[in-house]
């Protein structure tokens, strides 16, 4: 199928696919995001729910919903992150990392008020989400 990438976790034990094009792309600064991934920022890709579709090792997926505004998924016999679905929205995120075929092309840093790493890109920085995902869409300084 064109334009179909596939992903997987850690160990290989749960596969992914997405088809066509991302909603959109960048890097989120919030708390959660940073305790979940154990790093200092997330890359996202977002993605109709429509255009995901878990391919191998549905058996192994496992989800964590601190808010009601994202399912935090994971593969169970690794441990390796996969993606979030956030209902609230209707989109899913992908993380970036596993999809190695994606061009990753951010276009904007979300919740960046709660940065630990600043990045100094040029790219429109939010204070929390767009107002549209029920963010002030306020921008705040590079």
């Amino acid at each position: 199928m064109a334009n179909t990438h596939e992903g997987s976790c850690f160990c290989g034990a749960v596969k992914i696919e997405v088809t066509g094009d991302p909603v959109a792309m960048g890097y989120c600064h919030c708390t959660s995001c940073r305790q979940w991934s154990a790093g200092p920022v997330n890359a996202f890709t977002l993605w109709a729910p429509e255009t995901v579709r878990v391919v191998k090792g549905e058996e192994h997926l496992k989800v964590f919903s601190k808010t009601a505004f994202t399912d935090r998924k994971w593969c169970a016999l690794c441990g390796g992150h996969l993606m979030a679905g956030h209902p609230t929205i209707n989109l899913v995120d992908v993380y970036a990392a596993i999809l190695p075929t994606v061009a990753f092309h951010p276009g904007v840093h979300v919740n960046y008020a709660e940065t630990v790493l600043p990045m100094k890109d040029g790219l429109p920085k939010l204070k929390d989400f767009p107002a549209e995902f029920g963010g002030s869409g306020e921008m705040v300084p590079e």
